[in-house]
This record gives structure tokens, C-alpha cells and sequence, in this order.
């Protein structure tokens, strides 16, 4: 089994930054792809960064230019780093891992709320 926890959520002024942490623990294999996903009131979760384990990248076109997803393999944590964010960039942000070979794992969630 995998545990992903997340961490750095909170409450920012719009224009401001957060930097969102999430650790991976449990059966690990290394081919895998680990992300943010996240989801507004009434809304549908959507993807918002991924990073595979060999360092390739996707973004949602809504924060390319102003998210940054990293990740550190010997810790099997990734890292989301939020710039320039914007009152629609609220929601609860989730964390995500998929194995290569099979399997489908999410965190708790983070609240990131933008408002002044």
C-alpha cells in the first residue's frame, strides 16, 4: 500500500505564493508518475501538474508559467511550487501517484484558498 501526505496549503492574497509538499511512503516502485490534481466547489477534479520519475512533465494550460512541479526520488516526494496565484486557483489540491505496472493512489488533500 501507498501513503501520500500532503502539505502547505493556506490562505494567500491573490499575486501571492505557496509551495505545496506532498511524501509518498509504503510499497514504492520506481517507475511511476507522481502530480497535483485539484478541485473547486462544484467543480470536476482536474489535473494540474505531473512529473514522471525519468522528469517529464505536463501542465494544465491554466498555470503554465506560474506552477512549477519537482520532485526528489530518493525521498519520493514531489513538490508543487505556486506563483502568481489567482482567486479561480482556489480549491483543494490533491496529490497523486501512479505505478507504471498498476495502481492508483491519492492524499487527504490540501486546502489553498486565494483571496484578499
Amino acid at each position: 500500500q501507498v501513503r501520500l501526505v500532503e502539505s502547505g496549503g493556506g490562505l494567500v492574497q491573490p499575486g501571492g505564493s505557496l509551495r505545496l509538499s506532498c511524501a509518498a511512503s509504503g510499497s514504492i516502485f520506481s517507475l511511476n508518475v507522481m502530480g497535483w490534481y485539484r478541485q473547486a466547489p462544484g467543480k470536476q477534479r482536474e489535473l494540474v501538474a505531473t512529473k514522471t520519475n525519468d522528469g517529464s512533465t505536463n501542465y494544465a494550460d491554466s498555470v503554465k508559467g506560474r506552477f512549477t512541479i519537482s520532485r526528489d526520488n530518493a525521498k519520493n516526494t514531489v513538490y508543487l511550487q505556486m506563483n502568481s496565484l489567482k482567486p479561480e486557483d482556489t480549491a483543494v489540491y490533491y496529490c497523486n501517484l501512479v505505478h507504471v505496472i498498476g495502481g492508483n493512489y491519492w492524499g487527504q488533500g490540501t486546502q489553498v484558498t486565494v483571496s484578499s
